[in-house]
């Protein structure tokens, strides 16, 4: 790892956050904790203040309360959208590459961080509009890995992409978490994902939390509650690491 661990001090402790919009708390008072190393899902229905906690945690928007990232902690963030202009004529390496210049990163380090995510060079070479959304997807994980950051916070990451392109990716996330320590947050409305690759579980409802291991807040009857209808997910038993 790329940080000093303290012995139990966590990689992320939030406490009492409140973010919201014209007086209005989208998030209320939520407290909880990451651990070094581990993979938190952040779950809820539409408008729960998914993406809101995500940049409160990022620090692009203000908040109340508490968020207190490890010395040292080095972030990496995928957005659920990114604000940029398809149109613009730019590569998709000329976007690595600026990246890498902000990181003081070095070309071997944009060669890594593609092969990663499955894509080559000459694949994110053309123009950023000419990218598939998969492959797009793809380039801003690989952005993302640039800098070895230590927490990897990635908002709906498998948005756009294929079936097979989110299978290698969720692979690649667990990898980087059991082989290099990384800590791994990410936003997702696939259960099964979460069920498998998660080692703890934020659910966010419409000022309703909770939090633990995915076998014990993935109920049926707790689901219910915080999405206000039934819903189910199947997961194969040999899929669960």
């Amino acid at each position: 790892m790329h940080s000093s661990v303290e012995a139990g001090c966590p990689a992320l402790e939030v406490v009492n956050l409140s973010v919201g919009f014209d007086r209005m708390n989208v998030i209320e008072r939520l407290s909880f904790e990451v651990a070094h190393g581990s993979a938190l899902a952040i779950i809820g229905p539409n408008g729960a203040g998914k993406s809101v906690l995500a940049k409160a945690l990022i620090g692009a928007l203000p908040y109340a309360g508490t968020i207190r990232w490890e010395a040292n902690t080095k972030l990496g963030y995928v957005p659920q959208k990114l604000d940029i202009e398809r149109d613009l004529p730019i590569t998709g390496s000329d976007f690595l590459r600026a990246k890498a210049a902000v990181a003081c990163a070095s070309p071997v380090d944009i060669t890594n961080a593609l092969g990663l995510v499955g894509l080559k060079m000459e694949s994110v070479g053309k123009p950023i509009g000419a990218l598939s959304g998969g492959q797009f997807q793809r380039l801003l994980v690989a952005a993302a890995l640039i800098g070895h950051p230590t927490v990897l916070l990635l908002d709906e990451p498998t948005a756009g992409v294929d079936e097979p392109g989110q299978d290698t990716l969720n692979a690649t996330l667990e990898r980087l978490r059991k082989e290099r320590g990384m800590t791994i947050l990410f936003i997702s409305h696939d259960l099964s994902v979460v069920y498998q690759h998660a080692t703890n579980v934020l659910c966010l409802s419409r000022g309703r939390t909770c939090f633990g291991a995915p076998e014990s807040v993935l109920t049926p009857k707790l689901l219910a509650d915080l999405y206000g209808a039934p819903v189910a997910y199947h997961v194969h038993n040999d899929l669960r690491p």
